[in-house]
């Protein structure tokens, strides 16, 4: 399922949001211009890496949880996650304002990144990208627009159809989380990270459930108000 946008327009302009995606891109512009060598000791500072991280005591490995938020391993790591960033991320912030929304988003990142070092504490595999605390706005999402539609292509290629359909909130991010915890307990059990990288399902696990408990912390309450339009559900959410 690709998602193209959802049915909630934000009632101001994103600025953090769009900030962090603008930050990710040139980050990664910059991994681009990078030789190969250079690219790989990069990720190898700027990564979070689990047994670093526990054998400093945390310190280094600290900074590298934040510094791995703005690291993407390619072209389809990067606009996946910024896709998703950008469809979802407008309305969270909306909720939150912009200072409570970017405090959010980097503890969900920490929450993210310490829940994969605690499923991986050996491993010595460079972690990098923003999914963690993209997750955890998905997480908040949730919670605040279940109802809400996010349009999404379902593709069939060997058929050469792509439709277009609606799908609500509380499905897609519902299949989309499931996914993610089954992959991760098969990758857990059958060690497929620790044997040579991949994707860090664990750290999205974590970021997920993050966003959706924190997020009550964060979201400022609203009034009900009237339903305007259909493609308005979330205004007789409480949240």
């Amino acid at each position: 399922m690709l998602p193209i946008r959802d049915t909630v327009p934000a009632q101001r302009f994103p600025v953090v949001n769009t900030t962090i995606i603008v930050l990710n891109v040139l980050v990664f512009l910059f991994e681009t211009a990078l030789p190969p060598a250079a690219l790989d000791r990069f990720i190898g500072v700027f990564g979070f890496v689990p047994a670093r991280f526990w054998a400093s005591g945390g310190i280094i490995g600290s900074l590298t949880i934040f510094t791995s938020m703005f690291l993407h391993g390619g072209w389809s790591h990067l606009i996946s996650n910024m896709l998703a960033l950008y469809i979802f991320g407008d309305n969270v912030e909306d909720r939150m304002g912009h200072g409570r929304y970017l405090l959010f988003y980097l503890l969900g990142g920490i929450v993210a990144a310490l829940v994969h070092a605690f499923a991986y504490a050996d491993s010595v595999v460079p972690t990098v990208g923003a999914s963690g605390a993209i997750s955890a706005v998905l997480g908040a999402y949730l919670v605040l627009y279940p109802l809400a539609r996010v349009i999404t292509i379902i593709p069939f290629p060997f058929f050469f159809y792509f439709p277009v359909y609606e799908i609500p909130a509380i499905f897609y991010l519902g299949i989309w989380f499931f996914s993610q915890f089954l992959n991760g307990t098969l990758a857990l059990v059958s060690n497929t990270f620790q044997q040579g990288g991949g994707v860090a399902w664990w750290a999205h696990i974590g970021g997920f459930i993050a966003g959706f408990i924190l997020v009550r912390l964060f979201a400022r309450r609203q009034p009900p108000r009237a339903r305007r339009y259909y493609y308005y559900p979330d205004e007789f959410y409480p949240w």
